[in-house]
């Protein structure tokens, strides 16, 4: 995608039109997709995750797991990809994970994960993509 310094500063408008309906609920207005509906789901080959919104790396295919959450989850995520930031909406304290260059609202990270880290990043398939190594 062209832009990728300029993500943060798109309009509202720009983001509508460059995101599919779908992808720009869950990036910019914090939507979650139907659990088992995302085709990532069932993405095995090697390769990376990255921002539907900018293109930014955020998984490698290596730290991906089958949680049984019916969403894409990682026990990991690369060095600067993501933020987090506490979410309290719908009555429960969560930690929301976002692009760490564009902002768009990536999921939720849980403590219930594997090891090596104990973590479950819980991701929406429609905010992100797939590059397979080649």
């Amino acid at each position: 995608m062209a832009g990728h310094d300029t993500a943060e500063t798109r309009s509202e408008a720009e983001w509508r039109r460059e995101l599919t309906p779908e992808q720009y609920r869950v990036l910019r207005e914090h939507g979650t997709e139907r659990p088992g509906t995302s085709p990532l789901n069932h993405e095995k080959r090697a390769g990376t995750f990255v921002c539907a919104g900018c293109g930014q790396p955020l998984f490698e295919s290596g730290t991906k797991y089958e949680s049984g959450s019916g969403w894409p989850s990682f026990y990991a995520p690369l060095e600067g990809a993501v933020e987090t930031q506490t979410d309290r909406s719908f009555f429960m304290t969560r930690t929301e994970v976002h692009c760490a260059r564009c902002k768009g609202h990536l999921g939720h990270v849980f403590d219930d994960g594997p090891a090596p880290t104990g973590l479950r990043y819980c991701m929406n398939g429609a905010a992100m993509g797939f590059e397979p190594q080649e």
